[in-house]
């Protein structure tokens, strides 16, 4: 018998690849998406495969949720669906309430009707990343900043599985990204500063670039590429860890050297404005991947340019 596996988010810039990862491992996959975010071009070359189904809903719906487990009978969750953006959530705090820790609840409420084996989460490394100093990395067993809404709501949905997941006997991952980049990540807020810059730049256009006064060349960030991330997925799917492991590559890049290196890549040469810092902005973030690698044996294998190039014949493919 197949696995098993609901993919909420599943028609997102992550979800998406993380769909296919599961057909090419004879998964049998349900994408749950209320596309608000999501894009079914990502997942209309799935749906021939008769081991993919996708269902347009909203993880807060509770009885709709609760049918599709019943249908469905899921043997792994990969919850992927969030409120992502962290200016969002100072904006509307009770929206990213609502979807973050809302939509978590349901479906560990589905959770204890249905029960399954395994439940992979998706936090966030950078968004709960400690105070950095010196040469310092973020580790899990750091106290994180929790300086905006969506860093809380992402940290007490890790807490609220640990929970459930013991009293319910289910075994799960938390995987805490870095900043993910790739193909099909759209060009929406701070977690889509790649996409954001290349929109920019092929239409010859000026970016922005917050900085702060000691940080002259913006905040820094660990970039990691949408197929090790997708890698990672496959680990835990096959193996859960039961505790929070951090995806990320170990390497602290300023935002101003993301940009250039793009330029580099893309082979433009266009100008940045600075501006001022933003709100609920973490200085510096950079995860040590040592769990990880002990845990899973996942360690990261495409570069930043590496994915930067990958990300441009992508994109000429798609034009083509």
């Amino acid at each position: 018998m197949k696995n098993k596996v609901l993919v909420t988010g599943g028609a997102g810039f992550i979800g998406s690849h993380v769909c296919e990862m599961y057909l090419k491992e004879d998964y049998e996959v349900l994408c749950v998406d209320n596309l608000s975010s999501g894009k079914v071009d990502n997942i209309c070359h799935l749906l021939a495969d008769d081991r993919f189904t996708f269902v347009e809903a909203d993880i807060n719906d509770t009885t709709k949720m609760l049918a599709i487990f019943q249908s469905f009978r899921p043997t792994i969750i990969n919850h992927h669906a969030a409120q992502k953006s962290v200016v969002s959530s100072i904006e509307d705090p009770m929206y990213d309430l609502d979807i973050n820790l809302g939509g978590l609840l349901i479906l560990l409420q589905c959770v204890q009707k249905f029960p399954i084996e395994k439940f992979i989460y998706v936090s966030s490394g950078g968004a709960l990343s400690k105070v950095i100093e010196g040469t310092e990395k973020s580790k899990e067993s750091d106290t994180p900043q929790l300086i905006s809404p969506y860093a809380i709501t992402k940290y007490a949905g890790e807490k609220y599985l640990d929970i459930y997941a013991n009293t319910y006997g289910f075994d799960y991952t938390v995987l805490r990204y870095a900043n993910v980049f790739g193909p099909r990540q759209i060009p929406d807020g701070e977690c889509g500063v790649v996409p954001i810059f290349v929109t920019n730049i092929l239409a010859n256009k000026p970016s922005v670039l917050m900085t702060y006064p000691d940080m002259p060349k913006g905040c820094t960030r660990d970039y990691v590429y949408v197929g090790d991330v997708v890698e990672a997925n496959r680990l835990v799917s096959e193996k859960a860890v039961n505790t929070v492991i951090n995806i990320g590559t170990g390497d602290e890049i300023a935002i101003l050297d993301i940009y250039n290196t793009i330029l580099d890549v893309f082979e433009k040469d266009i100008a940045i404005t600075i501006e001022g810092p933003r709100a609920g902005d973490v200085k510096r973030s950079v995860l040590a991947n040592d769990r990880a690698k002990e845990l899973t044996g996942w360690t990261n294998q495409v570069s930043l340019k590496e994915g930067l190039v990958a990300l441009r014949e992508a994109m000429l493919q798609q034009q083509a």
